[in-house]
């Protein structure tokens, strides 16, 4: 498409490197998520933390920061007695923090130096995320294809009109989710967006269904311009791409997590990371066909200096 502002960095550089996670970075540096909005709760409590966040992302050698609305929806803030003129606000903010960050990295020349201006994706969460019952990672919705979009419409409103450079439609678990944002995003055209799925292995998205026929659907949309998979373990990543690969032609996005699992009981993520060498896996990763690499829940700056050493130095 026209207006898509990953072309100048994919016409210019081997890989668009992602950021890593922002809701465990914020826990890292001593904030206290454990509540149904995560790192939305920051956007009331402490929008200077998030700023911060996304600013030493930059710092890391991040192309794209992606904002703190993964888990603003105005069902959730209704929930804690914030009203829609608030949310929409607190919405708009999340952007605004990123933005502010972007600016600041940019006006200092020397970090202008062998680098494009980096861009500002804002984050749309699955219907699961609302729901803060660990559902993005399971897909066992109530809602049907209308119900989800109608769920997601009045949110991707205000942030197809913030001033962000694209949307992520992210950590999408099933496929009945794809189907509604790929109905829905014709309504925010000419509004750039990548669409990235949660699986259970290397060939079924969370809820079962196979991954390619997921990522089929966004051959359809032209508001999609990348397509793949997020906060999935490292170990699924390479067969993923190469079902993908099968189906689409758009470039393919993988920013998994540490390879840890979420358990929604203690909202916390347990058991054992699938490595520490990042850089190394996301090279093997560039080498199966991604394109677009970043880290999800459990990885941090340090992760995706690993990723800009290892692709692009």
């Amino acid at each position: 498409m026209n207006n898509d502002p990953l072309t100048p960095f994919l016409a210019t550089q081997s890989v668009v490197v992602l950021d890593g996670a922002l809701s465990t970075e914020l826990e890292r540096r001593g904030a206290d998520l454990n509540d149904p909005l995560w790192s939305a709760k920051l956007l009331v409590e402490d929008p200077a933390l998030i700023r911060r966040v996304h600013y030493d992302y930059l710092r890391a050698g991040a192309d794209v920061i992606t904002t703190s609305s993964y888990q603003a929806t105005f069902a959730g803030f209704a929930r804690r007695g914030i009203d829609a003129a608030v949310a929409a606000d607190l919405m708009r903010l999340s952007v605004t923090l990123a933005l502010d960050a972007r600016d600041e990295f940019w006006s200092d020349s020397d970090n202008r130096i062998g680098r494009l201006r980096p861009l500002v994706a804002a984050s749309v969460g699955p219907y699961g995320a609302f729901l803060a019952d660990g559902s993005e990672y399971r897909g066992d919705y109530d809602l049907d294809v209308a119900g989800l979009m109608e769920f997601h419409r009045p949110r991707m409103a205000v942030l197809a009109a913030s001033g962000a450079d694209l949307l992520a439609c992210e950590t999408i678990p099933c496929q009945a989710e794809g189907e509604a944002l790929v109905r829905l995003l014709p309504e925010f055209t000419p509004m750039p967006t990548w669409l990235s799925y949660s699986c259970r292995d290397g060939e079924r998205v969370s809820q079962g269904e196979p991954f390619a026929t997921c990522v089929a659907l966004t051959e359809g949309c032209a508001s999609i311009v990348a397509t793949g998979v997020n906060c999935t373990a490292p170990r699924h990543i390479e067969h993923l791409l190469a079902a993908a690969h099968a189906v689409t032609t758009r470039p393919l996005i993988c920013y998994p997590n540490s390879g840890e699992a979420w358990d929604s009981y203690h909202h916390c993520w347990v058991d054992s990371p699938d490595g520490a060498d990042f850089g190394a896996m996301a090279q093997r990763w560039y080498n199966a066909g991604a394109r677009i690499i970043g880290g999800c829940c459990s990885t941090t700056p340090d992760d995706v200096r690993e990723i800009v050493r290892e692709i692009r130095e």
